[in-house]
């Protein structure tokens, strides 16, 4: 996942978190917006979830943020 989209990543999770606490969950569409504006980092973002980890649809944004952070 390259650097731009693990800022993005970690910026939302940690704003989700802030918001309605640690057992929020979330999916990598949370990192984009409503609309299809850049598919191949919509894409990115899809294989790193569904096909490098095996991630469920939701997440709790904590364990997400700590495997962008620690390099996963």
């Amino acid at each position: 996942m390259r650097q731009s989209l693990r800022t993005k990543a970690i910026a939302v999770c940690d704003a989700k978190i802030a918001q309605k606490g640690e057992g929020v969950g979330l999916s990598f569409y949370a990192f984009f917006a409503n609309r299809n504006d850049d598919p191949k980092l919509l894409m990115e973002a899809a294989e790193w979830w569904i096909k490098t980890h095996a991630l469920d649809h939701f997440e709790k944004a904590v364990k997400i943020r700590e495997m962008i952070r620690s390099g996963i």
